[in-house]
């Protein structure tokens, strides 16, 4: 049973509109934030699965301090990353570290601000593993050669992977002897357990009994876990994880906590045709949300209705010909200062954001209990700050 909290009104997009006084903006929905961290709190209950939030999804502040009494701590992959959850957590709480990436300079201050280091490579093991870090609890990321994604620009799993020992190459090394944890992550946005069954009993398979000498079992992000209506198998697996090896196990859960609280609210600040369409020019950019850009994506909108009269292409205000979030029905002809939400943004917009051609970032606003707050906003200082050398 995977058990939310239940949501105390659902987010009226038109009051939003009309109280953001700033756009481009970006609305954090703490009601729906805590809604998911609340089922996962839930599975929790059950199994016993301890749950961390990916700071890579929305390293915001205000996400970190909401999600801190239902998490077990956060997943990072840099030493600001690490640094920042330090300061949220005030030094209590579990803090897991992965990347292909450690710095040698970096070294010393990162396992300052760490618990748990999943070191990517065989030689970043070697090399790191012999540095001061009693205080670690030292593991690697596993490869387990299962692709479960079509697309590879995702697959972690891909040929040539740089995530992950291999675990043939691992199964074969003396290092599993070393360490007392695994890490694995093998999807993206998935909404089935499948992969993750079919991940642990390769794992069953390759290392058995072995599995009982490692004091950790991180399975990684990529689910979303509100999406998935049977939560049985997972339950079971992890239970018997547990149970069969004596196993703490993770998740990093980042999409799937706040992938549907946060929406970006733009205005049309202009209109004309284009070989026969209309196309509205929003005082926002894909720039604002770079995954429409990366991966062809059509973020959903408010206003969109399948069977409108009205179309419109809806494009950015940047000199980037691609700029282009999407088609759109309306029931009613778009007008200069309409207001648009692209809805479910939340995780992997505003981290990725950045000023191309001068524009400024979309203000931030946090939204709940009815009451919306601007907690953050861009400015020329900013922008300034950035580019100045000197």
């Amino acid at each position: 049973m995977y058990s939310k909290r239940a949501l105390k009104e659902p987010m009226d997009f038109q009051v939003i509109k009309d109280r953001v006084s700033s756009s481009p903006a970006f609305v954090l929905d703490a009601d729906t934030l805590i809604d998911s961290l609340s089922g996962l709190a839930s599975l929790r209950q059950q199994c016993g699965v301890q749950v961390l939030y990916a700071l890579k999804a929305l390293p915001l502040s205000s996400v970190l301090e909401l999600a801190k009494p239902y998490v077990d701590g956060y997943s990072v992959s840099s030493l600001f990353e690490a640094q920042l959850a330090y300061e949220h957590l005030s030094g209590a709480g579990n803090i897991h570290l992965t990347t292909p990436g450690i710095r040698q300079d970096e070294w010393s201050d990162l396992k300052r601000y760490v618990t748990h280091i999943s070191f990517n490579s065989l030689t970043q093991h070697q090399r790191f593993s012999e540095k001061d870090i009693a205080s670690l609890s030292l593991g690697l990321r596993i490869n387990p050669k299962q692709s479960f994604l079509d697309d590879e620009r995702f697959d972690p799993c891909r040929r040539y992977s740089k995530l992950g020992v291999s675990i043939d190459e691992l199964w074969q090394s003396a290092d599993f002897e070393q360490i007392k944890g695994l890490h694995i992550h093998t999807v993206f946005s998935m909404t089935k357990y499948t992969p993750l069954l079919e991940t642990i009993a390769k794992l069953r398979k390759y290392f058995g009994k072995e599995l009982a000498k490692l004091e950790w079992l991180n399975l990684g992000g990529g689910y979303l876990f509100e999406q998935i209506k049977d939560h049985s198998p997972f339950v079971t697996a992890i239970n018997k994880l547990r149970a069969d090896y004596n196993l703490e196990v993770y998740i990093e859960p980042g999409k799937g906590i706040v992938g549907h609280a946060g929406h970006l609210v733009a205005t049309v600040i202009d209109s004309f045709v284009s070989d026969g369409k209309t196309i509205a020019i929003m005082d926002t950019s894909i720039n604002h949300n770079p995954e429409v850009f990366e991966y062809q994506r059509q973020p959903f909108l408010h206003e969109h209705d399948p069977k409108g009269g009205y179309s419109a292409i809806l494009a950015g205000c940047t000199c980037l010909a691609g700029d282009v979030f999407g088609e759109y029905r309306f029931n009613k002809p778009l007008k200069l200062g309409d207001k648009l939400v692209f809805k479910d943004v939340g995780a992997y917009s505003l981290i990725k954001a950045n000023r191309f051609n001068g524009y400024q970032l979309p203000d931030i606003y946090l939204h709940q209990d009815k009451h919306l707050k601007a907690i953050k906003q861009d400015s020329y200082q900013d922008y300034r700050r950035q580019w100045q050398a000197t």
